[in-house]
Parts: structure tokens; sequence; C-alpha cells
């Protein structure tokens, strides 16, 4: 016997004790979808016949199996269930979580459960037991049905239940092997004029007509591309009939998918003989019918009855990522069947109050949309579609005098075509040519209030490039207390840039840090080419720019009118003065204008990752407090310590009584204490020198240098599929239009496996350091490399000899202090900077895709989160 069940159900095994269930379990299905009440005994009790912990073990059957099933996993319950009430709680937990309850029933007989129960010392109940459980089985096998067991399968011998085969089946709704590409088109409400528009709008073409009483043109994609509709094909419009017929020939066609619409279902109810209410627009299809002659009205009300009987509530479309549902549908009830379901996609979910109108209010369920699948959705007219959540409504009230709508999917565009007329006057107003419309939008509203809980705790945040990067809880809550003190608006927050790591540690005589690691490093790796990019000496600065100041709100959703905003690597802005951060923006977009880049990437916004100089203007109280406090003392002290030591010298030396030391190796004790004084004195210099080239003295913008090396993002796209190479020449287009300000980053491509290539790129290394030059940052070609081992480090830097004395201290370069910080550890280091990077693209591609704020903040607080890892500063 073949026994179908779905591929999500609960699977209720009914059957006295020896009848062969947990055998026939553990052979057709997975030991992780088996609860077994024996198995949960032993969880109790140590001991599975423990009749007086029965109570006990059920309440841990019905928790595992509550977990299972919300989690969309097929669960089968290996139990006696031979009584109504055993069976009840397990009924009622399907229909919670909105899957089938099935029952394979194991109606053997008596004598072969008894022989089976004897050969078992532990089960060897006696007849009477077993005669018992038989009675109360067959005494209410015919309620099974009335129960709610949508699946009922019945088992007579022995030789049935040992030639029986399960076969999994996928719920009508399950079309996730359907990847596309859809046009989701919304309501057409008997706009059939407006649909054949924007069918040939979408390059869809009539390929032939179809016969019978539903016949009509059939529209077909030459591309291959499915249309979607989400329902309310009839009523208010004029052409009713039609519009279906048109969705019933791409759908037998498999040119389309169709699901029910509320209107539908009455209409369908009508064409049945149900006792429906005559209101919303049902007369206006129903006299479309009348005009059917009578000699095929009868066969077309059966094929229409057919056709809207088999259309299925939602649904689930490319691998689970897209759902399609009338009136949308919440996270739990997706890929699920039951009447809950169904009636959710049809009219939505609702308060019980109706307005001032008289319409239902309705609940707005997509504001605690929390999935992952996209749902695209109509029913409730409005003036646009607008994304919230994930989800998104597109019926545009074509009936009313609004448009017609369709979603592109994947590509997430609009597509539309305006209604030719007013068919239908709205209950509720509905002005579709309001030049006042809000100015934020429904998701911008709900990202006004940012909820702790999106982000506090330990996550696990799954990108793209670096699977799943965790977030531990002591890390998230540094990072609250960061962002919710020190952070710039969290609406222009959508990207934070990774620390970067050093190179390993050279050998090379005299030095810390030398291209000759770095170079090694991505060759070993299978990374035969990198760009090395002068290391500017300033701060990391990410900038987020406009095309105009309307751009702000329309696409950020910050009311203040403004260019943009500069802020650090923390998420805190650059500039404690809010005019110069606008002015500076103000060049920075007179020379984009000039390059017209807003054209060539047809955006209104873009994202920067930059270095702004001088270092000073941004550590300013650190140069006071740490660096020129440090050069002061040390000057003035050295200098008095070398006079006193000098003096010491010319006089001679010193004698002491208890001295074991003869004067002369004395006087040469001093002369080296005093020639160790001096040499310190000197690194002092040097160290002063160093700091010193980080700062100059700021009176106007033109003091400023800025050198953008990523252009990381604009509309639609994220550019990290473009090589280093390319971001380069981009941005050198960019700041030629402004040279005073803007700086091109001078970088030279290396070829890892040449020498040659390499020694040239060493000595420009050496050139640009010697004169002062902090170093370089190497980089792979490929902004995104992977190599022999999977990603590889974004980018590596390599800083000269000099501006290493300022991170380490002035006397670093000594041989005993340059040999203890070889010994330095990188991979903490390492690893932070590639869970950074993954998790800062992994931001920047959901802004662009224009995920809810939510879903951009868990990447950027997760970037926060991680620099507050324990990490030498120094690295």
């Amino acid at each position: 016997m073949e026994i179908k069940l779905p591929k999500l159900s609960l699977v209720v095994l009914v059957g006295p004790s020896g009848s062969g269930k947990s055998s026939f379990a553990k052979k057709h299905f997975l030991p992780t979808e088996i609860l077994s009440s024996d198995y949960c005994r032993s969880l109790v009790s140590d001991d599975e016949n423990d009749q007086k912990v029965t109570s006990e073990a059920f309440e841990v059957l019905h928790f595992i199996a509550r977990k299972r099933l919300a989690a969309g996993k097929m669960t089968v319950i290996d139990a006696t269930n031979v009584q109504k009430e055993a069976r009840k709680p397990l009924v009622e937990l399907a229909r919670e979580f909105h899957c089938l309850p099935c029952a394979i029933v194991f109606d053997l007989p008596r004598s072969v459960c008894h022989e089976r129960n004897k050969t078992r010392p532990d089960r060897d109940f006696g007849r009477h037991v077993i005669q018992q459980q038989i009675s109360q089985m067959k005494r209410n096998m015919r309620s099974l049905k009335y129960e709610g067991f949508r699946h009922i399968y019945r088992l007579n011998s022995e030789e049935q239940v040992n030639e029986s085969f399960i076969t999994r089946t996928p719920l009508w709704n399950d079309k996730t092997d359907e990847k596309g590409p859809f046009d989701i088109i919304g309501d057409i409400h008997g706009c059939c004029d407006e649909l054949e528009e924007l069918l040939q709008k979408l390059g869809y073409e009539v390929k032939g007509q179809s016969e019978g009483v539903l016949g009509g043109p059939i529209y077909s994609h030459p591309e291959g591309r499915k249309a979607v509709f989400v329902g309310d094909l009839v009523d208010r419009g004029p052409r009713n009939l039609d519009a279906m017929k048109l969705a019933y020939n791409m759908v037998s066609t498999e040119n389309a998918l169709c699901v029910p619409g509320n209107h539908d279902m009455k209409f369908m109810r009508k064409l049945q003989g149900k006792d429906v209410q005559i209101t919303h627009g049902l007369a206006e299809t129903l006299a479309e019918v009348d005009a059917i002659p009578e000699e095929t009205k009868a066969e077309f009300t059966e094929a229409a009855k057919k056709f809207l009987y088999s259309l299925v509530s939602h649904y689930l479309l490319d691998g689970g990522k897209l759902v399609v549902s009338h009136a949308g549908l919440k996270q739990e009830m997706q890929g699920r069947g039951s009447g809950k379901v169904r009636d959710f996609c049809l009219y939505g979910e609702t308060t019980g109050e109706t307005d001032e109108f008289g319409l239902p209010v309705r609940y707005n369920w997509a504001a605690e949309y929390r999935g992952p699948a996209m749902v695209v959705y109509g029913h409730t007219p409005v003036v646009e579609p607008e994304w919230l959540n994930r989800t998104v409504n597109i019926d545009t009230g074509c009936v009313f005098g609004g448009k017609l709508t369709a979603l592109r999917y994947p590509e997430k565009e609009f597509v539309e075509v305006s209604s030719k007329k007013i068919y239908c006057e709205p209950k509720k107003p509905m002005d579709f040519d309001d030049k006042d419309k809000p100015v934020l939008t429904q998701q911008q509203h709900l990202d006004d209030l940012l909820d702790a809980e999106d982000v506090i705790g330990k996550r696990i945040v799954l990108t793209r490039l670096r699977s799943n990067v965790t977030i531990r809880e002591e890390n998230a809550i540094a990072a609250l207390e960061v962002m919710s003190r020190f952070a710039i608006n969290p609406k222009w927050l959508i990207y934070l840039p990774p620390t970067m790591s050093p190179s390993e540690t050279s050998q090379k005589d005299g030095y810390l840090e030398y291209p000759t690691e770095a170079f090694s490093y991505f060759r070993k790796l299978g990374i035969p080419k990198v760009i090395c990019e002068e290391k500017h000496m300033g701060s990391r600065a990410v900038i987020v720019i406009c095309k105009d100041v309307d751009t702000s709100t329309k696409r950020f959703g910050v009311v203040e009118k403004k260019l943009g905003v500069i802020y650090t690597r923390t998420g805190r802005s650059f500039f404690n003065n809010d005019e110069l951060e606008q002015q500076f923006l103000e060049r920075l977009k007179g020379s984009m204008d000039k390059a017209n880049f807003w054209e060539e990437f047809e955006t209104d916004w873009a994202c920067f990752d930059c270095e702004l100089m001088p270092w000073s203007e941004k550590a300013k109280e650190l140069l006071k407090t740490q660096y020129a406090a440090v050069g002061s003392s040390a000057t003035a002290s050295l200098a008095e310590s070398v006079k006193l030591l000098k003096k010491t010298v010319k006089r001679g030396g010193i004698t002491t009584k208890k001295s074991s030391r003869s004067e002369s190796s004395f006087d040469t004790d001093i002369n080296l204490l005093m020639d160790r004084f001096a040499n310190r004195q000197g690194l002092i210099k040097q160290y002063i020198s160093a700091y010193q080239q980080y700062c100059w003295p700021v009176q106007s913008i033109d003091d400023y240098k800025l050198a953008p090396f990523h252009l990381l993002a604009t509309e639609k796209q994220v550019h990290v599929d473009k090589n280093h190479e390319w971001h380069m020449n981009t941005l050198a287009k960019i700041c030629e239009k402004d040279k005073k300000v803007l700086l091109a980053t001078p970088f030279k491509i290396v070829d890892v496996t040449d020498k040659a290539s390499e020694d040239e790129a060493i000595q420009w290394w050496i050139q640009h350091t010697n004169k002062g030059g902090e170093g370089m940052v190497i980089k792979p070609l490929d902004f995104v490399a992977k190599g022999k081992r999977g990603l590889v480090q974004p980018a590596l830097k390599c800083r000269g000899k000099e501006y290493l004395r300022i991170i380490y201290g002035p006397e670093y370069s000594t041989d005993e202090n340059l040999e203890r910080l070889r010994n330095r550890g990188l991979g903490t280091k390492r690893s932070l900077a590639m869970r950074e990077f993954a998790i800062g693209i992994e931001g920047l591609e959901r802004f662009v895709r224009k995920e809810p704020l939510r879903r951009v903040h868990e990447c950027t607080f997760g970037v926060l989160a991680l620099e507050s890892e324990p990490v030498d500063p120094r690295l």
C-alpha cells in the first residue's frame, strides 16, 4: 500500500502494543522524526516501562512536537494512541501550527500482538491489556475523520504492513522549485483593458487562442517569465469574466499562477448556489454571467467553479524566498495548510472594529513581520506600493481610478499602467493625484523607533561572504552603549568599515614590518596579483552623500535637509561642526557633478570609504594628552640627564668607598650610560618628527585633504564586484575636479609571482616611508578574493619604521624591544578583520536591497560589537 503523507504533517501511529508501530516507524522515518512515548518515559525516569511517569513523559513528547512543528519538520508520534482523549491534544497541536494531522492505524489480529509481546519480557502485559487496547481502538475507529485527521490509512495484516511504503507529497502551495523570474500582478477587479496593456508592457505576447466556454487569448512571455495574480480577478470592473478567462488560460498553459481573492471566492460560492450578499461589486459580475447564452451558461458555470475552486490559498516560490498571497501572510503560516491560513490569505487580520467609512479596521501584521521571505500581496488598495519589512502591497486601486501594478521578481521593479477611468467610487476616499503625499514611507516611520531586542543578546548574523558571524552578548552590550550615546542619526549608518591587520612580522634587520611578508601571504593563498595603495596620514571616514537634500528624506528617511554625513569607523560624527560638514559635502558633490557621476551610475546617492587629513584635526586631544606630552617631557628630562652625565664624565667619574669596581671600569660604565641617554634623546626627536608630519594648521576647507579609496555603493548596486584598480580610477576622475581638497590615492599593481615586480613595489614603499609617509595597504586585486582556503584578508597594512615609532613608542626600534615585538600574535586581529569585512558588506547589500533598517543595523551594529573584542590596539 502506498501511504501518501504531506511533507509537513503530524503523523499519529494508532495501534495496541505489539502491533509493529515502532518497527514500522524506524523503517520509514528518520530517527529524529520519531517521538516515542517509551523513549520519553526513559528520559524522565531512566525506565521506558515506568507507567508512573506517563503523564510527565507525554508533557515532554508534546513539548518536542511543538518545537518540531514550529520549525516546519514532519513529526511522527509513536504511542498506542488508541483513546480519543490521547489523540485530541495531538490534533489540536497540528491545528495550532497549521499542518495536517494524519493517522496510520495498525489493526492487526490480537494473536499477532500477543505473540510479539510474549517475546519481550518487559512487555508481557497479559492478554487482557492487549484486548482492552484493541477494543478501545475499534470503538472509535470511525470517528478519526471527525476528530480532524485529514489522511487515514488502515493496515489490517502483517503482509500489508511489510509491503507498505511512504510517499512524501508537497502541499499544493509548495512551488519552491519554481525560481522565476515572475511578474506579480495586483488586484484586477475586472479591469481587463488595463491588464492587457500591463501584460504587453511587461513583454507578454498573445501566442494563441483557447477554445471552450473559458476560451480566450493565451499570453506568454518570450523569455520564459511567469505571471502571478494576487487574486480579486472579478467584481466592480467592466470586464470581470474576461479577466477571469485571461487568468485561467495563462494558468492552464503554465504561463501563470493565481491565488484566490475574497471576491473570487464569494463569486464561486454564488455559482455553487450558496446564499451570499450581492454587494461590493458582485452584481456587475453576475450581470455578465446572466448575459451568457442559456445553452452555454451551465457549462460556463461548472468550468468557472472548477477553476476558482482549484486556486490555492498562497504560493511559496523560489526556494521559499517569495510568498504570494491575496491579503498577505505571517511567517508562521507560510507554506502551511489549514482553514485559518486560508482565511488569513483571503481577508487578512482585522481588529473587529470598523472605521468612519464602515470598513473593517485591519491589523497591520506587516509592521511586525520578521520573516526571511518576501511577501507580496494586495486586498487593501493603496495609492503607491510601499515596502514594509520585506512585504509589499501592490493593489494600487485600478478599479477606483488608480493604477494596475506589477512587481517584477527578482528585480524588485514596479511596472504600472494608469486606470482608464474610475469604474467604481471607493467607500474610503483615495486621492491618487495627491501632491502632498507623506514625507516618509511606512517603513521609514517604522524605522524611527528601533527595537533594542533586534541587536542585543547573542546573535548570529548570516552573511553572503562568510556564512555565520557570531556576536557575543557582552560585545553587543558594549556596542549599544556606544551607539546610544555617541552615534550619528542611525538612518545614515549603513556601513562601518572593518579593522585591518598588519603583515606578518619581518625578520629583516631593523624592521618590524616589511612588504615581503604581505606579498608572501597572498602568494601562498593563490592570489597572483595585488594592489599596493599609499596609506594616508589621516583618519578613516565614511561618507554618505546625496545628489540633493530631498534624497536624504526619500532614500534615508532623514527629515533634516542635509546632503549627507561624514562619520568615523565607530559611527560617530567626524566633525563637531554641522556647517563645516555640509560645506565639505558641497565641495565633494560639486566634483561629482562635474564628473557626471550621478548620470554615469544612475543614482542619487553614494557611499565612500575615505581617509580624511590631517590626522591632527580628529586626534587633537590624543596629540595633546599622549604624544605631545611624551615628547615634551622626554625632551626636557633627557636633555638635563645628558647634560649631567657629560659633566660626570668630564670630572673623571665618581668613586665610592664600597665600590668593587676599579675607577677606570666605572668611567667606562658612565660613558655607556651617557651614550644610551644620548641615543634615547635622538629617538625622542625622531618620535616627535614622526607625529608632527600628521599635523598641520587648518584655517579653511582648503586646508583639508580627502582621499577616497572605495566607492562602496550606489542605488541598486554594491561595488564589491569590481576590482580595486577600477575603484582607484573611478575615484581619480572625481578627485581631478577639485585638487585643492580631493586627493587621488597613488597605487601600484604588483604580480607577487614576479620578483622584479615585488622589488619595484618595495622600493616605492621605502621611498615613501623614508620621506615620512605612513606606509602602504596591500590588497588582493579583486575586492572580494578567495584563495586556496576560502576568503582571504581584504587588506594588509605595511607601516614604515618611523610611523611605527608613534604606535609602539620612541624606543621600539632598539634591538631588545624589536626582538620582543616580533613575537606579537596576529590570529585574533586577522579573524576580526575577516568577520567585520563580511558583515560590513552584508549590511550594505541589505540597504541596497531596501531591507528594513533593523536588518541593516544588525550588520553595522555587529561591526561595532566586534570592535569591543580584546585585541592589541597597536596591531
